[in-house]
């Protein structure tokens, strides 16, 4: 009930997203909340034996000792505040997680992929910045530390601390990079160190790939910036090239026309440009030609469609002109001798 009282405060800007999906992340925090503060509430009820010291110790006081008691009702106080704190910033962090859940349904309609791209990480970053406070809020509240005190205090202790996490800052340091430069957004085709895949995710610490065979790669920013990234999805045409061998009884008439005809299929086709076909090379068993072309980077030309129109296409001009594929073969000495005798 309450998780729908506070999903009002956010109808406006969640019209598009179902209720159900905030009170499944707000559901449990609230009743945690609700039980925490309920329990605490009914026992302050009680005088016994929440007055009975659960421990004795020294209190300096004007440079004066003075002996403290303290109670299993201080103690209980200690406790829940903890616990209440705990579940209030639950509760923030599972409206973050809503609020990225509202903004990344609103950008998936938009044509701008930076949006999907952002979403995620500034998500990632306000829960970091409210752990971080939150952290700090309860030795504050809780266990009484200046929070100031012992951040200034580290000394050594703070460099080794900087040392260690030397690496985890490298990674922030290229996600803010990632977004500034933007190398690639979500949904683009990159290949980075050998591994080639789609982007998922820019993560606060690394980014998510997922390969054509459904492995998830899990990078980190700094090698996504510092390793040579090949965005594939940029490119505005894919490049085929390959060989075919005719054998050599084809004429040398027969293997222009070949030439000139596929040649001629290639500059023809829309879905082809800049073809190159030329006799290439004497090989052991077949004249190689060799076939180059480009095929555009647009939704209406799939890529393994135009190769397999192409490869149909060449066999049908190599079979009208009286050639074949050559394969590889060999002669024995009987065989030559055989023709010799002949």
């Amino acid at each position: 009930m309450l998780s729908k009282l506070i999903f009002k405060l956010f109808k406006k800007f969640a019209d598009q997203v179902n209720s159900d999906t905030f009170i499944g992340l707000l559901l449990k925090p609230i009743e945690f909340f609700i039980s925490v503060f309920t329990l605490y509430v009914a026992i302050k009820q009680l005088k016994h034996p929440l007055e009975v010291t659960f421990f004795k110790y020294k209190k300096t006081i004007d440079k004066v000792k003075v002996n403290e008691a303290f109670t299993i009702g201080e103690l209980i106080d200690k406790v829940f505040l903890f616990l209440i704190l705990l579940s209030i910033f639950w509760i923030v962090l599972r409206i973050i997680d809503f609020i990225a859940h509202v903004l990344l349904a609103r950008s998936a309609k938009t044509k701008n992929k930076a949006d999907d791209q952002l979403v995620p990480f500034i998500k990632e970053l306000l829960k970091f910045l409210v752990s971080f406070i939150g952290f700090f809020v309860l030795l504050g509240y809780v266990f009484e530390v200046n929070a100031i005190s012992l951040i200034t205090g580290l000394g050594i202790g703070g460099i080794a601390i900087a040392m260690a996490a030397k690496d985890s800052l490298e990674n922030l340091l290229g996600s803010f990079l990632i977004f500034m430069d933007k190398p690639f957004t979500v949904g683009d085709v990159v290949k980075v160190d050998g591994i080639e895949g789609t982007i998922e995710r820019v993560g606060f610490r690394s980014t998510v790939l997922r390969s054509a065979d459904k492995t998830t790669y899990i990078i980190p920013n700094r090698s996504m910036i510092d390793g040579v990234l090949e965005n594939l999805t940029m490119r505005n045409a894919r490049r085929v090239k390959f060989d075919i061998g005719l054998t050599y009884e084809t004429s040398n008439e027969a293997l222009k026309k070949i030439i000139v005809e596929i040649n001629e299929f290639l500059k023809g086709n829309t879905a082809t440009t800049e073809a190159i076909v030329a006799f290439d090379s004497f090989g052991e068993s077949a004249l190689n030609i060799q076939i180059i072309y480009l095929v555009p980077m647009k939704k209406e030309f799939d890529l393994a469609k135009v190769k397999e129109e192409v490869n149909f296409k060449i066999i049908e001009i190599v079979e009208q002109n009286g050639s074949e594929f050559a394969y590889p073969t060999q002669r024995t000495v009987g065989e030559i001798t055989g023709k010799q005798d002949k």
